[in-house]
């Protein structure tokens, strides 16, 4: 019904359609991190421009040994759309030793061992500003970053885009298991890494996880149709009262 709904309101020429380029209106800022081991790391914080924050997505972004960087295209299309949709505020940012072209992070990458702080200095950064309903997102890479030190941090749950679980290990999952806080992995049908019926054996001992089996989709979620289904999933779970999202906005609402 709401397809409908957004088609006839397009065709009526009242509104535009999103599209994979579409940018919306928000209050972006430019960020620094400061981790517990002393780098500063590289960001940008998008809230909504009117209405309080539903919901705070912090961000862990693919493997930056190949091209995962805090614009890799899922979270940046998030921080584009989810600020004027749902009212959710984004937060990305590099890991050490990462670029992009908001900048370089200090230090190196660290096989997701040092990462721990960065992670730690996200989440801090999030509650000093008193970002509300944080909930980590991580996606490949980052979703080890998110099992393997999110576990006993301030945030409410944490969503897992293509989960590899190639360093996360058993005890970090009975760990997130232990706090009770909701987890949800969306597992494409064609992942590269780890299939659905695989991955309902490996997450086991995660036993509250509610895992999303995604047919059609492989490991990057290339694809606007694709992007939309994560963007739809993650709003489903944060801020269940926005979603679902819409698939046209009235004009005013573009940068």
């Amino acid at each position: 019904m709401a397809d409908e709904r957004d088609d006839a309101v397009v065709a009526a020429g009242e509104a535009v359609e999103l599209r994979s380029m579409t940018v919306l209106r928000a209050d972006r800022e430019n960020i620094e991190l400061r981790t517990e081991d002393g780098l500063t790391l590289v960001g940008e914080l998008a809230l909504p421009l009117d209405g309080p924050v539903t919901a705070t997505l912090i961000t862990l972004h693919p493997l930056p040994t190949h091209g995962g960087f805090m614009d890799s295209h899922v979270f940046r299309k998030a921080a584009w759309r989810l600020p004027a949709l749902a009212g959710v505020a984004v937060l990305r940012f590099n890991t050490r030793g990462t670029s992009s072209p908001r900048g370089t992070s200090d230090g190196a990458f660290d096989e997701g061992v040092g990462e721990a702080a960065d992670v730690r200095a996200a989440v801090d950064f999030a509650v000093a500003r008193g970002l509300p309903n944080r909930w980590l997102v991580g996606w490949s890479f980052g979703t080890e970053l998110a099992l393997m030190h999110g576990s006993d941090l301030d945030v409410a749950g944490a969503i897992l885009l293509s989960p590899p679980l190639h360093r996360a290990r058993e005890e970090h999952l009975r760990a997130w298991a232990a706090t009770g806080r909701p987890v949800t992995a969306l597992v494409p049908e064609f992942d590269d890494f780890l299939r659905p019926d695989e991955a309902r054996e490996r997450f086991a001992p995660l036993t509250q996880l509610e895992l999303v089996d995604v047919p059609e989709a492989k490991h990057l979620w290339v694809g606007e149709r694709f992007v939309a289904l994560v963007l739809d999933q993650i709003v489903s779970r944060v801020a269940p009262d926005r979603a679902p999202l819409p698939h046209a906005v009235p004009p005013d609402m573009g940068e």
